[in-house]
């Protein structure tokens, strides 16, 4: 599927929030993206209790927008690789089903990669009803394998009435509607020590060459710049996409995810030498990287007092999470865009769809009520999540930031790039220790062998693939 850049050259922040020739310039519905997004990092993804003073969102109950059949007496179950907080709102989801369904819905804990957990699931005759898979290539390889079942019409008519086009046709495979994406994400994001940059006087960079700036501004002072979860090779996978997708271009980015170019192309060269420039610099990486996971990488930044371990981390808006309670985010934990290394700068978001494995009047349900306005609200009034339905009242969201990136989003409405490697084959952009996650591991630990890593590439995601 082809979509429209989502990226303009420069983006709102708190200290700018002016319109600039720049913006003008920009597509109107690409700038509305990229302000979302910065602000909803700026948000608390753990709603209100964030110690922001915005005003809240609504309270009341989610009223009563889609039809469900009464299910008393079926049982159903539903994957998913969520944990903490995230699990547990999601849970008050599913809790509302069963009050207007009579259903009873089991939560299932699934390990990543998440397509490898429903295979065993499904090679012990048990696989759940419904599994939320957060790769367009996953939900391809499930229906390749036979696992996923068509959504029905009741489905279809929640996900044509609540959802645009782009959200729509990626949870597609062969024309067919299999995938409900429940839950969206923004991956162009760095957070950083606000202490740290004061102390340094580093300033927020919007180009790359301000970014290595900052990175020197901050180091000079006496702080490791970047923290790198490297044990995790999606989080390498963000960092290479964000490159690509400013230096090479939209049309190039859709290529290169298809693989329709390969991973030999000299736009490949190019961004992983840019990345080089980070990665190549020991000094500028907190040590252990490889040994890093996610968590522990934007921990360190925010630990330490002003002299955590690093200064800056590139990660999603979902990272709040992992930021200790003691550090207000606005003000001690700050964020920027990830910053423009071509034209403009880039826009990457992911997602989580909803995939019916087990075809069943309640599982065709469940993936119904997943696609209903009256489910996510539930879930937008809890914090740390934003919904790509359009006909989620603005209100649900927690705070007047959080409403107003919301709307954003909506208005920009198939304006948007989905993560390259959720895009892949998982044996090439999905699994651990494996395909380009094992590749850019090995890169991040060798960033002077350029070619050699682009021939494994190309190798990994010619056999994965297939040719």
């Amino acid at each position: 599927m082809r979509m429209t850049s989502s990226t303009i050259r420069k983006r709102w922040s708190p200290e700018r929030d002016k319109a600039t020739p720049q913006h003008r310039r920009a597509a109107k519905a690409a700038a509305a993206v990229a302000a979302g997004a910065l602000a909803l990092s700026l948000t608390a993804c753990g709603g209100a209790d964030d110690g922001n003073s915005e005003p809240q969102g609504n309270t009341e109950e989610t009223t009563d927008n889609v039809t469900l059949p009464k299910l008393d007496g079926t049982s159903l179950e539903i994957a998913a690789v969520w944990t903490g907080a995230e699990q547990a709102n999601f849970k008050k989801v599913l809790s509302e089903f069963e009050k207007r369904t009579g259903a009873k819905v089991t939560f299932v804990p699934a390990q990543d990669p998440i397509i490898n957990f429903i295979g065993s699931k499904v090679a012990g005759g048990q696989p759940p009803d419904i599994a939320m898979l957060p790769q367009p290539g996953a939900i391809k390889q499930a229906v390749d394998r036979g696992w996923a079942k068509p959504l029905g019409a009741d489905a279809l008519k929640e996900l044509g009435e609540n959802y645009s086009q782009g959200w729509q046709d990626i949870g597609k495979v062969g024309g067919k509607q299999y995938g409900v994406y429940y839950k969206a994400a923004n991956k162009s994001l760095i957070w950083y020590n606000n202490q740290v940059f004061e102390n340094a006087g580093a300033s927020e960079p919007e180009t790359w060459p301000d970014l290595l700036k900052t990175a020197q501004t901050v180091y000079d002072s006496g702080v490791t710049p970047f923290s790198v979860g490297g044990a995790e090779g999606w989080t390498l996978t963000d960092w290479f996409e964000n490159v690509y997708l400013s230096q090479a271009g939209p049309e190039k980015y859709d290529q290169l995810a298809k693989h329709e170019i390969k991973w030999t192309d000299p736009s490949v060269k190019d961004a992983l030498t840019t990345l080089a420039q980070v990665w190549g610099k020991t000094d500028y990486i907190a040590t252990g990287a490889l040994q890093t996971d996610f968590p522990a990488s934007v921990t360190q930044v925010f630990t330490g007092g002003d002299q955590p371990k690093a200064a800056m981390v590139a990660a999603g808006d979902f990272a709040q999470v992992n930021i200790p309670q003691n550090m207000k985010v606005g003000t001690d934990a700050k964020v920027f865009p990830f910053p423009a290394v071509g034209d403009n700068g880039p826009v990457v978001s992911g997602g989580d769809a909803a995939v019916i494995l087990e075809d069943s009047k309640g599982a065709q349900a469940l993936a119904t009520w997943l696609a209903s306005p009256d489910a996510a609200q539930i879930q937008a009034k809890l914090g740390g999540y934003l919904s790509p339905n359009k006909n989620v009242p603005n209100s649900a969201y927690p705070n007047a930031v959080q409403q107003r990136i919301a709307k954003a989003l909506i208005d920009a409405g198939d304006d948007f790039r989905f993560d390259m490697s959720d895009q892949a084959p998982q044996a090439f952009g999905g699994t651990p220790g494996k395909g380009e996650w094992k590749i850019l591991q090995d890169f991040l630990k060798n960033p002077k062998d350029v070619a050699g890593t682009q021939q494994k590439l190309e190798a990994e995601a010619a056999a994965a693939y297939g040719g």
